[in-house]
C-alpha cells in the first residue's frame, strides 16, 4: 500500500490531500506543513516547512513515501523538485528550470513568441522612463505585471498617467525589471493540464474570480472563489484551445528541454472569441482545485503514477453536474487581513487554508481562511446551494463574496 506526501498548507494542498485518500492503494497521507483543519479528514500534518529542503526529503526517505506532490509555486521556484529527484525519490512538478514559465514572466512570454502560441503585445524594461515610452504606445488601460511571482496579486490595470508610473516603479523595485502587456477585455478561464513523460490529462475548463469585490472589483486576491465545468466555454472553444495553445505549449516545452512530470495551469483570455495566454502557472491554481478535483471519478493515486512512469493513462470524468466554491477571507483581505478569528461551527464541505491552533480552538491565520464547495444539476442550483450553507453559519467577522458565478447566471 502506498503512502503519500503533499507539500503546501492552503485549501489547494487539502483538497490535494483528500484525494490521494480516495484511492484503495493510498493508506496515509501526510501534508508539510499543512494546516490544523486538515486533521478532521484524516491528514497527518507534519511540521516541516515546505522550503525546508532537506527536511523534507529526509522525511520521505524515513516513511518511505511512494509520492510527493508539490502544491505551491515558491518551494517549486526554489528548487524542491531537483532536490527530491537528487534523492532519487518519485515527486510530481516542475524541476527549477521548468518552473520559470511561472517565475519569471519575461521568460513566459518570451517562450510564447518563440512557440507561437498566441498572447496579449508585452514589453519588459528594468528602467521607468523605456517602460512609460512604451506604455505610452499601448495606450490606456495598461496591464502592469511584476516579473517574478506574487501570490496572484502582482497585476495592476491602470488607466492614467500616475498609477502607470507608480505602478511601474512599484514592480521594478520588488524584481528590479516590470512587464508591459496590452490590455484585453475578454472572458478569463483555466486550463489545467497534467503532463507526464509520455501522456496528458486535460481537466475540465474553471474560471476564477481574482477581485476581491462583487462585480470584479477592488484589488487582485489569490482568488475568491471558482466553479467549473463552464457552459460559455463550449466544447468547440476548448478544442481550440487544445490546438493552439496546449498542443504548441508542451511541444515548446519538450523543444527547450523543459521537460517534467507536473501541472501547467495555463489562464486565457478570449479577445473578440479567440484564445489568448494571459499567463503560465507550474501547479493546481487555488481555488479551482477545490473545485476541479471533485469531478475526477479515476484513481488520482494511479493516474499521476501513471504519468510519471510513462504508462498509458485512462481518464474518467463526471459529467452530472456543476461545482462551484466560495473563500471565505478574513476583513481587511489582501491588503491586511486581520488575525486570530475564532472559527464558528463548519460543515463537512470545507477546505481549509489559513487555520491556526489557539488553545485548542482553530483561529484565522492568513488572508484566505477556507474554501466551501458545493455540487448540483445546474450552475445556479450549486450557487444557490453554497450560499444557503454560508448563511447558516455565522460568519460575521469574516467576508466572502456574494456573486461567485455570476458570468454565467
Amino acid at each position: 500500500m502506498a503512502k503519500v506526501l503533499v507539500i503546501g498548507s492552503g485549501a489547494r494542498e487539502h483538497a490535494l490531500a483528500q484525494t490521494f485518500l480516495k484511492s484503495p492503494q493510498v493508506t496515509d497521507v501526510f501534508c508539510a506543513p499543512g494546516n490544523p483543519g486538515m486533521v478532521r479528514d484524516n491528514i497527518q500534518t507534519i511540521d516541516i516547512a515546505e522550503l525546508d529542503f532537506d527536511g523534507l526529503v529526509e522525511f520521505a526517505k524515513d516513511k518511505l513515501i511512494n509520492l510527493t506532490f508539490v502544491g505551491p509555486e515558491v518551494p517549486l521556484a526554489k528548487g524542491v523538485v531537483d532536490a527530491f529527484e537528487a534523492a532519487g525519490l518519485t515527486v510530481f512538478g516542475p524541476n527549477k528550470d521548468a518552473a520559470r514559465l511561472e517565475s519569471d514572466k519575461d521568460f513566459a512570454k518570451h517562450f510564447m513568441l518563440l512557440n507561437g502560441i498566441p498572447t496579449a503585445q508585452f514589453g519588459s524594461f528594468t528602467d521607468s522612463a523605456t517602460a512609460l515610452k512604451f506604455a505610452t504606445k499601448l495606450g490606456f488601460p495598461v496591464v502592469v505585471k511584476q516579473i517574478g511571482l506574487a501570490a496572484g496579486k502582482g497585476v495592476a490595470i491602470v488607466n492614467n498617467q500616475t498609477d502607470l508610473e507608480a505602478a511601474i516603479n512599484d514592480a521594478i523595485s520588488k524584481d528590479g525589471r516590470v512587464l508591459l502587456e496590452e490590455f484585453i477585455d475578454g472572458e478569463e478561464f483555466s486550463m489545467m493540464v497534467l503532463l507526464g513523460k509520455n501522456d496528458r490529462v486535460i481537466f475540465p475548463v474553471s474560471q476564477d474570480h481574482k477581485k476581491i469585490f462583487a462585480g470584479d472589483k477592488g484589488p487582485n486576491t489569490g482568488g475568491m472563489g471558482a466553479y467549473s465545468p463552464v457552459p460559455h466555454i463550449d466544447d468547440s472553444l476548448i478544442r481550440i484551445t487544445e490546438r493552439t495553445i496546449v498542443d504548441p505549449t508542451i511541444k515548446g516545452i519538450k523543444a527547450q528541454h523543459l521537460d517534467f512530470n507536473g501541472v501547467i495551469y495555463i489562464g486565457c483570455i478570449l479577445d473578440h472569441g479567440v484564445p489568448k495566454v494571459i499567463e503560465y502557472n507550474l501547479r493546481f491554481g487555488d481555488p479551482e482545485t477545490q473545485v476541479l478535483l471533485p469531478q475526477l471519478k479515476s484513481d488520482f493515486y494511479q493516474l499521476t503514477m501513471d504519468l510519471i512512469a510513462g504508462n498509458p493513462v485512462k481518464t474518467e470524468f463526471q459529467h452530472d453536474g456543476f461545482y462551484l466554491g466560495v473563500v471565505v477571507s478574513a476583513p481587511g483581505y489582501p491588503e491586511k487581513p486581520e488575525q486570530s478569528i475564532p472559527m464558528p461551527d463548519l460543515p463537512k464541505n470545507v477546505v481549509f487554508a489559513g487555520v491556526q491552533k489557539n488553545a485548542n480552538q482553530l483561529v484565522s491565520h492568513g488572508g484566505r481562511i477556507f474554501t466551501i464547495v458545493d455540487h448540483a444539476d445546474s450552475l445556479k442550483n450549486a450557487q444557490q446551494k453554497v450560499y444557503a450553507e454560508l448563511a447558516e453559519i455565522d460568519l460575521s467577522k469574516f467576508y466572502y463574496r456574494e456573486d461567485i458565478g455570476y458570468r454565467d447566471i
